[in-house]
């Protein structure tokens, strides 16, 4: 299809008039009138009524007028939305990521990314850190936000640490009340609950998450007595709640407000647990590179001066910079995208 021929007939059609229209475009009339004769061929269909007096649009070339007039606009646009294309301006996202993340980098990464590039469709799924890496193999996801494994990642993909987050004991308010923990100075001994049921995420699961755990428990040369055993963040902190055993949660999920929960943080030095963004190296799309951009700038101001933990600001629990009430609603718009669940955490 010819599009300059295409242009003539709306220019003929807007004017009506071939000497006009033929002088809009900045040529003669004959050739003009042999375009139109031409693609009224090329169609099998006659677009215009002419007599020696006037020009007339027949139906099927007043209804076809409309169908060319939006497809040369979009034509004329292709240039510019190239170039956004090029951006990272619009497009589309698929980004994995752990439970975890969903209480600290992921609802100000989206809220920032969304902000600065709102023409981008943005896809979230809950994934553990193992299954974001075989989706990212897969090409099933641009990113993802994982909890870092011990073996080394696949050559093919990059990696991004942002948040080195300290894990802290959620232990049942009844307990603190009723003496059976004993806190001092806002902190808690592990030694002390070293008989009370720990609620766990089983290792087939979680493995980086569980082996970050049980390794605290064996430097501190404690056996943990594992008592339950729970595939969501959610679901750990409410069999805290009911009293059914103790927790070691990423300081963020403070901000997961759970009556009968005390968060309490750990004497010493406590495990601290990795999220960073994963995402294949080879990966042409400039969405992706425009979100490890954002990313980039939010680890460069997660941490603190001792080393990568990051405390929030204000003394809370750790974040990335957004105050308090705009990560809540930051989550809340999250949630309201209605990303899709996995099942499981890390």
């Amino acid at each position: 299809m010819n599009l300059r021929r295409l242009k003539f007939f709306v220019t003929v059609a807007e004017e009506l008039h071939f000497g006009r229209a033929a002088e809009r475009l900045c040529m003669t009339q004959p050739p003009l009138s042999q375009a139109i004769l031409a693609l009224e061929e090329e169609l099998s269909v006659t677009l215009f009524k002419r007599t020696k007096r006037n020009v007339a649009l027949t139906p099927v070339g007043e209804h076809l007028l409309s169908h060319v007039s939006k497809l040369l606009q979009e034509v004329e646009a292709l240039p510019a939305l190239a170039r956004q294309l090029a951006r990272g301006e619009i497009g589309s996202l698929k980004l994995g990521f752990v439970t975890t993340a969903d209480y600290n980098l992921l609802p100000e990464l989206i809220s920032l990314y969304g902000a600065t590039y709102p023409e981008v469709k943005v896809t979230l799924k809950e994934m553990t850190s193992d299954l974001q890496v075989e989706a990212l193999m897969q090409g099933e996801i641009n990113a993802g936000l994982i909890i870092p494994m011990h073996q080394t990642l696949h050559a093919s993909l990059s990696y991004l640490p942002l948040l080195h987050e300290p894990l802290v004991a959620a232990v049942p308010e009844e307990w603190v009340r009723a003496g059976r923990v004993e806190i001092v100075s806002g902190r808690l001994k592990i030694e002390d609950v070293a008989e009370e049921p720990l609620v766990l995420f089983p290792r087939r699961s979680a493995p980086a998450f569980h082996d970050i755990i049980t390794t605290y428990f064996a430097s501190h040369g404690i056996e943990p007595v594992i008592g339950q055993e729970a595939i969501q963040m959610q679901t750990i902190i409410s069999l805290v709640s009911a009293g059914m055993g103790f927790a070691l949660v990423p300081g963020s999920l403070r901000r997961l407000g759970r009556m009968g929960v005390r968060y309490v943080g750990l004497e010493g030095k406590p495990p601290v647990i990795e999220t960073g963004l994963v995402w294949r190296k080879e990966d042409p799309s400039p969405t992706v590179l425009r979100l490890v951009e954002i990313a980039r700038g939010l680890g460069e101001h997660a941490g603190d001066e001792d080393g990568g933990i990051g405390q929030g600001r204000g003394g809370g629990a750790p974040g990335l910079g957004l105050p308090e009430a705009a990560m809540v609603q930051a989550r809340h718009d999250l949630n309201g995208q209605g990303h899709g669940h996995a099942g499981r955490i890390d």
